[in-house]
């Protein structure tokens, strides 16, 4: 049980540290001058913020559906 809990926030805390670098990228980005690196950059921390987005979310989940079984099933 407790595997699952360090497992589950490990991955929440590593996608919040991520999306947080992503969106920091992102707004960095703006002030480039080169248009290249403007995209590059763009579309990395575009990238960036998708996964940890979906490692975040996916977080969020196993964590409401294990506390929504834990409900339905006393012990």
């Amino acid at each position: 049980m407790m595997i699952f809990w360090l497992k589950t926030m490990g991955i929440g805390c590593v996608s919040l540290l991520f999306l947080f670098f992503g969106i920091d990228n992102l707004v960095n980005a703006y002030s480039l001058k080169d248009p290249h690196m403007f995209v590059v950059y763009f579309f990395s921390s575009n990238l960036m913020i998708l996964i940890s987005l979906s490692g975040l979310f996916v977080s969020l989940f196993r964590i409401f559906t294990f506390i929504k079984n834990k409900r339905i099933k006393p012990l």
